[in-house]
């Protein structure tokens, strides 16, 4: 009798346990300063990590490296916020993404999207932003969430298509010397 209740508690135990996990996996996290999150993450991460500042309806995807937080902020602030952070940070740069359909959404259908796409221009600035098919990116975000991690900025905007992605690359690293190495490399 000893024996079956130790065995009982024992699978509760890994039952509770179990289930805890998984929802830490899918569950957005809740916090009240995503600016903390960020700062606490950005150390962590590197070359082949994703930031992403998205709209309101953006899904929560369930890949177990992708961690969501609502910020409840503006998203034009959020994406200040993230740039600002990633600028000062000397082993990343950012490799900027944004949905290629937000150039084709009409005032009429989306009040505030032009005002929008005008400071958003604005803020990237000299940064080239590269634009491809909203799906494109989720499923890079997605396939890459199996190996790496992915930190999911949810804002308050309420505008289709104003997601912007930043695929983290290295900061002290070009293309340039990475693809040179790999010449060396070669001719060994």
């Amino acid at each position: 009798m000893q024996l079956q209740l130790r065995l009982v508690a024992l699978y509760l135990f890994v039952c509770v346990f179990c289930a805890g996990v998984l929802q830490a996996q899918v569950a957005p996290t809740q916090s009240a300063d995503w600016r903390a999150r960020l700062t606490e993450v950005l150390p962590l991460l590197g070359h082949r990590n994703w930031i992403a500042v998205v709209d309101s309806a953006y899904p929560l995807q369930t890949s177990a490296g992708i961690e969501t937080v609502e910020t409840n902020s503006d998203q034009l602030s959020v994406v200040t916020t993230v740039l600002d952070q990633i600028s000062k940070a000397r082993h990343v740069r950012p490799v900027i993404f944004t949905d290629a359909e937000l150039a084709l959404v009409p005032e009429s259908d989306a009040a505030g999207v032009t005002a929008y796409r005008e400071a958003l221009r604005t803020l990237l600035g000299a940064r080239n932003a590269q634009s491809l098919p909203h799906e494109e990116i989720i499923a890079k975000l997605d396939e890459a969430g199996k190996t790496f991690h992915i930190l999911v900025l949810k804002t308050n905007l309420t505008i289709p298509y104003t997601s912007v992605f930043i695929r983290l690359d290295c900061g002290y690293w070009s293309a340039e010397q990475e693809k040179r190495l790999r010449e060396r490399m070669a001719k060994k």
